[in-house]
């Protein structure tokens, strides 16, 4: 049965409690009583009801996971919960297993009380230990501002949610003692290195001295820090990274994980979840999306002068699925303490690199439509060429990619088709 879900609005309101679609909600006295009996275990997901953080949700379901997802719906929908739990209900029936438990906290992450009041319930204390311990057993953390452009309009905005935010989460998480945790970072990261470095590898950003070996066999050596990060969007996450490891070389009882994502496209394959954010986002998967549905007449591409083949930019385009099971087996690694250090830092891309115009070229293929396209400058912020070095995530946590770009845009068109 579905456990109720605690929901907090903004400051200390009174808690309302949010119940599975199928199940009637129930007036409780306490529902902090009633969570902190519960004996199962849970990973936390802020900002789990985006792109990629329901595409998470629902991976964990599929795998096993019980979850609580925190999301204030500044750019997102609360139906997306909904269809997490049907297509995870879906995924169960098939393989004839019960599904997990999911919650849903309706709260912006840096809602230091609300924030607490969840935690609190997801803690007891337990016979012959006078502390109370946590049923959270991790925590993904994809609550963040994301878009280049407007993170260059407004930095503030992005340094205050994304890297003051951080600080005051793991701050409260340390409190009670919850001290796994997997970062949404990004290959925005590495900035114009992406220009000069065919493919981007770890150890090209750092925040300690590190070495490796290129396939030539010359061992190069690295110094922490980055240079040439593009935009204050690339710069918040990098901050985000260099606290977090200070935060593990101070003390190593934390397990720090930082993805760094490339280029998610496409949808879950039953059509329930995509991209669908409210700020009109300019991802090019979204803008798509809009001109196929007849919202936009024609799509932008930046820039047709990049030093590519066809003169538009190129990124390693990766299913969000394949994305979503890289944080399955990031956990899962984390769990059986299989990682390196407490504080690793992993590339989540395929290790290929597609041009936006081969991208459309493929949608078009797919939905047997044209696709109207105007080429327009270069946005600020951007480089011409992004590619992962994806093999540390493959030796170090068992994981790769399965799905094409053809995949991506198969789903999305199903998506698109299924709403």
């Amino acid at each position: 049965m579905y456990s109720p879900a605690t929901c907090f609005s903004a400051g200390t309101s009174p808690p309302q409690i949010c119940s599975d679609p199928s199940t009637p909600a129930t007036d409780l006295e306490d529902p902090f009583d009633i969570v902190s009996q519960d004996e199962d275990q849970y990973v936390l997901v802020t900002g789990g009801l985006g792109f990629i953080g329901s595409h998470t949700s629902l991976e964990l379901l599929k795998a096993g996971y019980n979850i609580i997802i925190v999301d204030n719906l500044s750019n997102s929908f609360p139906d997306v919960f909904d269809n997490i739990r049907k297509a995870a209900k879906l995924h169960c029936e098939r393989m004839d297993v019960p599904c997990p438990k999911s919650e849903l906290c309706c709260a912006d992450y840096q809602d230091t009380a609300a924030m607490s009041l969840l935690l609190t319930a997801h803690s007891a204390r337990f016979p012959g230990n006078a502390q109370r311990q946590s049923n959270i057993t991790g925590v993904i953390h994809f609550a963040a501002y994301k878009e280049v452009a407007d993170s260059i309009k407004h930095p503030l905005k992005y340094y205050r949610n994304n890297v003051k935010g951080l600080i005051d989460l793991i701050s409260l998480l340390g409190d009670h003692g919850i001290k796994s945790f997997i970062f949404s970072s990004t290959a925005a990261v590495y900035g114009t290195l992406a220009e000069s470095t065919p493919r981007l590898r770890e150890e090209n950003c750092v925040h300690e001295p590190e070495a490796y070996f290129e396939s030539t066999g010359e061992r190069v050596h690295t110094e922490q820090g980055c240079t040439g990060i593009t935009n204050p969007y690339g710069r918040s996450k990098f901050f985000g990274e260099a606290i977090l490891a200070d935060l593990c070389a101070s003390d190593p009882s934390w397990t720090v994980l930082c993805l760094r994502y490339f280029n998610p496209i496409g949808c879950d394959q039953s059509g329930l979840l995509g991209e669908n954010p409210k700020d009109g986002a300019s991802n090019l998967f979204p803008a798509v999306l809009r001109v196929l549905t007849g919202e936009n007449p024609e799509l932008y591409i930046y820039g047709n002068d990049w030093d590519t083949p066809d003169g538009s930019a190129i990124r390693d385009f990766i299913h969000v699925s394949d994305l979503a099971r890289g944080h399955i087996a990031t956990l899962s690694a984390a769990q059986q303490g299989r990682i390196t250090g407490s504080f690793r830092t992993f590339n989540l891309g395929t290790g290929s690199g597609h041009s936006v115009i081969e991208v459309v070229q493929t949608l078009e293929s797919v939905t047997q439509q044209a696709i109207p396209v105007k080429t327009v400058g270069r946005r600020n912020g951007d480089v011409g060429s992004c590619v992962a070095v994806p093999g540390r995530a493959g030796s170090e946590l068992g994981w790769k990619t399965e799905k094409s770009l053809r995949d991506a845009c198969e789903d999305l068109w199903h998506y698109l088709n299924f709403r």
